[in-house]
Order: C-alpha cells, then sequence, then structure tokens
C-alpha cells in the first residue's frame, strides 16, 4: 500500500500524539505513586509533575483529534502552543546546561530556604544536616546526628548530584524541545494540506 504525504504526515503526527498521550498518563501514575507510597512528601512537586502531565494529556489529545478530524482551527492553536512550548522548553534545558556552581549554590540554598519540609527529607535521605553549617544545638532527623557521629553539611552531598542532574535534565530537555519543532512542522504540513485540499 502506497503512503501519500499527506497520509503519511497525518499518521506520523497520530503516533507521535498517541506516544506523549502515553507520556503524559505515566507521569501523572509516577507522581500519584510516588505520593501515595511516600517516596516524596513534597505536595507542591508532586503537584507540578500532576499538572504538566495534564497540560501534556491536554495538548496532545488536541493534536489527536485535530489531525484525526481534519480540524483546521485546533491544528492552528495546536500549533501555536507547540510553538510557546517549544521556546519555554528550549529556555529551560539552555539555563539548566548554562548554570554554573556559584549560581547552582544560590539556588539550591534559596529553595533549601523555602520548604522546611525538604529540608527534613533531605537530611533524613542524604544523613546530613544543615545546608552550610551543622548546628549542634538544633534538631536533625539524619541518623548521623542522632547517633552523635560527624554529620557533613548537606550542600556539600547535593553539590555532588547537582551538576549531574541539571546537565542530564537540560539534556533530555533538549532532545524533547526538538521533538516539539519536528511536531510542529508535521502540524504546518498537514494543516497547509487540509488547506489546499479544502480549497479545491
Amino acid at each position: 500500500m502506497s503512503c501519500s504525504g499527506f497520509t503519511c504526515s497525518k499518521n506520523c503526527l497520530c503516533a507521535i500524539n498517541l506516544l506523549y498521550v502515553m507520556v503524559s498518563m505515566l507521569m501523572i501514575g509516577i507522581a500519584a505513586w510516588g505520593k501515595w507510597f511516600g517516596l516524596v512528601s513534597s505536595f507542591q512537586v508532586v503537584g507540578g509533575i500532576i499538572g504538566v502531565g495534564v497540560f501534556l494529556f491536554f495538548v496532545a489529545l488536541a493534536g489527536l483529534t485535530g489531525a484525526i478530524k481534519h480540524h483546521q482551527v485546533l491544528l492552528f492553536f495546536y500549533m501555536i502552543i507547540l510553538f510557546l512550548v517549544f521556546v519555554v522548553q528550549f529556555a529551560v534545558s539552555s539555563a539548566c546546561l548554562a548554570i554554573n556552581k556559584e549560581q547552582q549554590n544560590q539556588l539550591l540554598e534559596v529553595g533549601w530556604n523555602n520548604s522546611q519540609t525538604t529540608q527534613r527529607d533531605v537530611e533524613k535521605s542524604l544523613n546530613c544536616c544543615g545546608f552550610s553549617h551543622v548546628d549542634v544545638n538544633g534538631t536533625c532527623p539524619a541518623a548521623c546526628f542522632l547517633s552523635h557521629t560527624k554529620c557533613d553539611t548537606c550542600a556539600a552531598k547535593i553539590q555532588e548530584h547537582a551538576g549531574e542532574v541539571l546537565r542530564f535534565v537540560g539534556g533530555i530537555s533538549l532532545f524533547f524541545s526538538f521533538t516539539e519543532v519536528n511536531r510542529l512542522s508535521l502540524k504546518t504540513l498537514v494543516f497547509s494540506l487540509m488547506f489546499m485540499l479544502d480549497s479545491l
């Protein structure tokens, strides 16, 4: 069976959007699972991941519906949304890849000072106390503090992994931002082919 340009573009668009629907469901499910089993205690983190998953689900559903039903207006708004998502995603990935150690440390300290529950979770899971210094007169849920042994600061332990994580997240985000460009170009092709077919 031969595959014409319009049919192939439509099928590719449907396949990519189905993949993004599955990714969004996976994001929502994993975030809910992590909160349910107590792996993540921060409601803001879980809420953010679920929110991004729901947004991705509706955007992919709009693209899928627009491609299947040949709905030009839906595909037009879908292209606009994809372009905005590309710009934001490219900016975030570039920032993750360009950030230096000093800026990392400043951002980590701001995040550390914003949430007491995150501080306790990090201290307990990384076995460290305090961000830049250990307060021996304070409280800390870390095992080293409870057993009165020497505790490292959390800044040192977090910095070990922060650079790797930012490079990984930046690379993955950069990769997916270019898949957004691919989806955007497919949408433009399908949209223009549908416009030409309707004008005949």
